[in-house]
């Protein structure tokens, strides 16, 4: 399965759609995690933790 994870674009939200532990459940079962650039920028999350 493919799974996109969007950056937020509503004014004042700053929620995302999946963590990197979120991310690292779906890869370490086989799926592809697609992930928008700064995606978890504004819930404290770098591009990079979900990378690990």
């Amino acid at each position: 399965m493919i799974v996109g994870v969007p950056k937020e674009i509503k004014t004042h939200e700053y929620r995302v759609g999946m963590t990197p532990a979120g991310v690292a459940e779906l890869v370490g079962g086989g799926h592809t995690v697609l992930l928008e650039q700064g995606a978890g920028e504004g819930s404290g999350f770098a591009d990079e933790t979900y990378r690990g």
